[in-house]
């Protein structure tokens, strides 16, 4: 089956942006099946940042293939990470009659400048993955032609965390607030918990959103989760409300992950789900798309894998899990 790719921007009026100065933005890129006649080539956007990853083909903005329904897949991309580097699970699920589409986290995205503000809010990107369902159902490309009772979720490191929280989870208490001793912050914003009392007494937006932390992101539209290396965020989740969890949820993880602990903290909470050790040697990186040589070079830590880890390899193996859950 030929896989087309279109992108696009939506915005939420319920909500500023850090700024202040204009709605919520969300981009979102949607990779699904496409007319057997349609040409796929190389796109004119990669995974982020730019050169550092492989990326495969599809035919930019080819119509939509005319049968279906077709389920709907969600993604969620980790800190600092990008919804392109979806795009190696997305083409796969595409090629197998899935719609697949990803969002960029306003301000916890490397598409555009980091903000403080979206690191400690992680909350927020729930919100953004229900608006995008309802934007892709009534979109003119999909509409008549999604799956409304086979909608999933995929996250990957903080990802996990959004597509816990849209099954239900509800957060308690943020990995970043005094006392949380979970570390003063991601490798890409190293120095987060400096800002949160500058925040706290500059920014109302800020104080708006630290106030929903404890709101409900439930979406039940979502029948299935696949968690890629969950973040350790998930532990300032109550475990009651994780335990109230009975949607099928299967996590992924490598072996060598400095998180795994945050995984198989959530693994044994939720009651309906299972866990993989990808490869024993396998780090956290291991879900980002494969890297090029620039990658290698470049970025060692999020491009090089241990010579018993085989990237693409454990690629399939989460292809092949993905398609065996979402098609239960």
């Amino acid at each position: 089956m030929r896989v087309g790719f279109r992108q696009g921007h939506i915005a939420d009026a319920s909500r500023p942006n850090w700024d202040g100065d204009g709605p919520r933005p969300i981009d979102w890129f949607a990779w699904y099946p496409a007319p057997d006649d349609a040409t796929e080539a190389a796109l004119p956007v990669a995974p982020w940042p730019e050169g550092w990853f492989a990326a495969g083909p599809a035919a930019l903005d080819a119509p939509r293939a005319a049968d279906g329904p077709y389920p709907l897949v969600v993604y969620s991309h980790g800190t600092g990470c990008n919804g392109l580097q979806f795009e190696w699970l997305a083409r796969e699920l595409a090629a197998h009659g899935f719609v697949a589409v990803a969002v960029n986290h306003h301000g916890n995205s490397n598409a555009a400048p980091y903000r403080a503000e979206a690191f400690l809010c992680s909350w927020e990107r729930p919100r953004d993955i229900s608006l995008l369902i309802d934007h892709i159902v009534a979109h003119p490309a999909f509409a008549g032609r999604i799956d409304a009772d086979r909608l999933f979720a995929v996250g990957y490191s903080l990802g996990g965390v959004t597509a816990t929280a849209l099954l239900g989870a509800i957060m308690i208490r943020s990995p970043f607030e005094p006392g949380a001793n979970l570390g003063r912050g991601p490798r890409e914003f190293p120095d987060l918990v400096d800002h949160l009392p500058r925040l706290m007494a500059e920014s109302q937006i800020f104080c708006d959103s630290w106030a929903r932390m404890s709101a409900s992101c439930h979406d039940p539209r979502i029948k299935a989760a696949l968690l890629l290396a969950p973040g350790r965020s998930v532990q300032g989740f109550s475990e009651d409300s994780v335990a109230a969890i009975n949607v099928p949820t299967h996590i992924m993880a490598g072996g060598a992950d400095a998180l795994l602990p945050a995984a198989r903290w959530l693994q044994e909470r939720l009651g309906d789900s299972t866990f993989d050790i990808v490869a024993d040697d396998a780090g956290h990186y291991v879900f980002l798309p494969e890297s090029t040589e620039l990658g290698r070079s470049s970025d060692p830590a999020c491009c090089v894998d241990p010579p018993s880890v085989d990237r693409g390899t454990i690629h399939r193996t989460v292809v092949a899990a993905a398609l065996k859950l979402f098609s239960a």
